[in-house]
């Protein structure tokens, strides 16, 4: 077989799709080590980009006869568990950085009249898929879904999928070559294979329009042959229903007034069971229905100013080594923030597992969502822009009924120069264009002179709010109890959240506040940086650095971070640090003051 193998994953994919006809193929997947690619190239000198002339691993995953030469064998090799990444399923594995090869049986039989779609939630960082022998594409990026069709290529029977996984890190990729966290390789999120109906509902979004509680409003998207189609969109608990009719492409807008309708709110997280019929085919959601605003230099949540009780989260489970699994990893993460008295928190620095934003829609807490671009991203690339792009169009298109989510983050601490602006104002307007109902911000850098600390980063008139990170008492401006001689010069009429601040401090470890890595030190600056903040110009949240300590190999001293960075309030045990305390207190103060200004 001579497949060219440049197809990329299909543009799109479905939403919703645990509301879906699913077969999980979750479980044990054969795998082999190919630092070499030797899969990939072949065995005839063929070079990784030449697709006419691959063969290896996509053509067999055993032996066919007696007297072929086959230098690997799927069936012999051993097994890891997807979801889940190489690095902590394998004690050699941990700091592994290039091709893994997947290989997964399973059996089916397909049904007439019926499409088929195959979905991977999240694989880091490039994949290259096969089905049956029969090579369908190529996806780049690890932490947002892809999909195939692959109505044609499944057998009634066995049928078998041979994925090439690599996560070397590129200087063009996004994230870049540099970053602080965990370069967890594989298959890191679900598997499905996904039934459909010959047209289908593909997309959606069923959300209050703009700065308007009384209207709810978005769009239904069919797929398939027969695209003229008759709509209905029913939320009976509401009372409301309306029917629309999709035009040639498939799509159908729509505007519903709303008369009497309970909103979604911290305190109370309502959510509607919405019900999207069309001729062939039928989706539900819960949805919760809130606005959300900049307004001046306040938040309105529903037209309300609210402060942002907040906190930075890893997509990590301290636990179980690796990315969360399942719910239960992501409710235990969730959980801790509500014990902090968080009302929202910054899922950084990439999108996570898509269960966190549903369960944050039911537990009314609000969410920061960010793609990685990250410090150094190849700002004049212009394959590396599209990248960036891209993945914020997938975490929208994700996450668009969320009523959880508030920010579209689209990077972290880009330095401030002149190729970075281009770059990042591109980014600002595709997410304007894609969702202008949410709020779009970036966490940006100061620069400090005379003991003033200045935000005025040219980006920022093009954010709906303006963030930054600042880390005085810790990389800089001397120690914990010296910082609140500094000031704050903010120069935007808008909101501002402190994207990050916070010190580290090994779990259990003691002495005085100017030890470094104690937790007394910790909280000595977070004391001291509830003070400092108290100075921030418009200052509408805050989402100090962290909840949890993360796994990072650039966090190398062998007394206090052994590849562990130590910012968390909460130890990899689950201990919670004398800063947890500390900030706690902060935030039950700012909530009796916001509630007594509300009543």
């Amino acid at each position: 077989m001579h497949c060219i193998f440049h197809t990329n994953a299909q543009s799109g994919f479905i939403q919703n799709i645990y509301a879906r006809n699913i077969l999980n193929l979750d479980g044990r997947w054969h795998y082999i080590i190919d630092p070499f690619e030797t899969g990939f190239r072949g065995f005839q000198g063929a070079k990784a980009d030449d697709d006419s002339k691959l063969s290896g691993f996509f053509e067999n995953k055993q032996q066919q006869s007696k007297s072929e030469l086959i230098e690997y064998n799927f069936e012999k090799s051993p097994t890891m568990n997807v979801p889940g990444d190489w690095n902590s399923q394998d004690k050699e594995l941990l700091y592994y950085e290039g091709t893994i090869w997947y290989e997964h049986d399973f059996n089916f039989h397909p049904q007439p009249n019926k499409r088929y779609f195959l979905r991977f939630n999240a694989v880091n960082y490039e994949a290259y898929v096969s089905l049956n022998d029969k090579k369908l594409g190529v996806h780049a990026g690890g932490f947002t879904p892809f999909e195939f069709e692959v109505t044609n290529q499944l057998n009634d029977g066995n049928n078998f999928i041979v994925i090439k996984v690599n996560n070397t890190r590129k200087k063009e990729n996004v994230p870049t070559d540099n970053f602080d966290w965990w370069n967890y390789g594989g298959v890191i999120r679900d598997v499905l294979l996904v039934e459909e109906p010959q047209t289908f509902i593909k997309d959606y979004k069923i959300q209050l329009a703009k700065n308007d509680l009384k209207t709810i409003t978005g769009f239904v998207q069919l797929d398939g042959a027969n695209l003229s189609q008759q709509i209905k969109i029913n939320i009976p608990e509401a009372a409301l229903q309306t029917t629309v009719h999709t035009d040639t492409s498939g799509k159908a807008n729509f505007n519903v007034p709303v008369n009497t309708l309970k909103y979604w709110s911290l305190e109370n997280p309502k959510r509607y069971h919405v019900l999207i019929t069309s001729n062939t085919d039928s989706v539900n959601d819960d949805i919760g229905f809130r606005t959300i605003e900049a307004k001046g230099t306040d938040i309105l949540l529903n037209g309300k100013s609210i402060f942002l009780r907040g906190i930075c989260l890893h997509d990590e489970n301290p636990f179980i080594p690796g990315r969360p699994r399942n719910t239960g990893d992501c409710k235990m993460l969730l959980s801790w923030a509500k014990e902090l008295n968080c009302n929202f928190i910054r899922l950084a620095h990439y999108p996570h597992n898509e269960e966190e934003s549903r369960l944050a829609d039911s537990m009314g807490l609000l969410l920061w969502e960010e793609v990685p671009v990250y410090w150094t991203i190849d700002w004049t690339n212009d394959s590396t822009l599209r990248n960036a792009q891209h993945q914020i169009t997938d975490l929208i298109q994700r996450d668009k009924n969320r009523a959880s989510v508030i920010v579209w983050s689209i990077g972290n601490e880009a330095p401030n120069i002149p190729e970075r602006e281009k770059f990042m104002e591109a980014m600002a307007d595709t997410a304007h264009a894609l969702d202008n109902s949410r709020l779009i911000s970036a966490a940006l850098l100061t620069f400090t002179k005379n003991n003033t600390i200045t935000l005025d980063d040219a980006l920022g008139k093009k954010l709906d709010v303006v963030s930054f990170n600042e880390y005085y008492g810790w990389y800089t401006g001397g120690m914990p109890w010296e910082i609140n001689k500094f000031n704050f010069k903010v120069d935007y009429d808008k909101p501002v959240i402190i994207s990050e601040m916070g010190a580290g401090a090994l779990g259990d470890f003691h002495a005085d506040s100017a030890t470094r890595f104690s937790e007394e030190y910790q909280e000595s600056v977070y004391k001291n940086q509830m003070q400092l903040i108290s100075k921030v110009p418009n200052l509408k949240g805050i989402t100090p650095w962290i909840l949890v300590d993360f796994r990072s190999p650039k966090r190398m001293n062998p007394d206090y971070q052994n590849d562990w960075n130590r910012k968390g309030l909460i130890s990899e045990t689950g201990q919670k640090k004398k800063a947890f305390y500390v900030l706690k207190d902060f935030y039950d103060n700012k909530e009796k003051e916001y509630n007594s200004n509300n009543h």
